[in-house]
């Protein structure tokens, strides 16, 4: 159940929003294991301005994945291999203008509802 951060240029139409977010999720599930229901995205769009990417002017997809510490690297590698390659079929964008990086933090780093530490409870 990563918590997913994507910044895409704005403009974009409802469905280009969509299939980048399904896409995500999908390449999440399929890698890494995680439920088919633990879908915490939040999309930001952005001037490109404010979207820099080592000068890259064309469309980019930069996102941040926030999860709990344990998947094995193999898991993250699939991940990054399999969602550029998924979001370059689906939305067009190059894999060299998709950036993805990780934060792994501990069970008592979240809460979902309640003000309470579900994993800790």
């Amino acid at each position: 159940m990563p918590f997913v951060t994507i910044n895409i240029l704005e403009g974009k139409s409802k469905e280009y929003i969509q299939k980048v977010t399904d896409t995500i999720n999908d390449a999440v599930i399929e890698t890494m294991n995680f439920p088919e229901d633990d879908r915490y995205q939040v999309v930001h769009e952005l001037p490109s301005h404010c979207l820099q990417y080592q000068g890259r002017n064309e469309d980019r997809i930069m996102m941040h994945l926030v999860m709990r510490a344990g998947r094995p690297d193999k898991a993250k590698q699939a991940f990054y291999k399999k969602c550029v390659a998924d979001l370059h079929e689906t939305v067009g964008v190059k894999p060299s203008n998709v950036f993805i990086t990780f934060t792994e933090n501990r069970d008592i780093d979240f809460s979902f509802k309640d003000g309470i530490a579900q994993f800790v409870v």
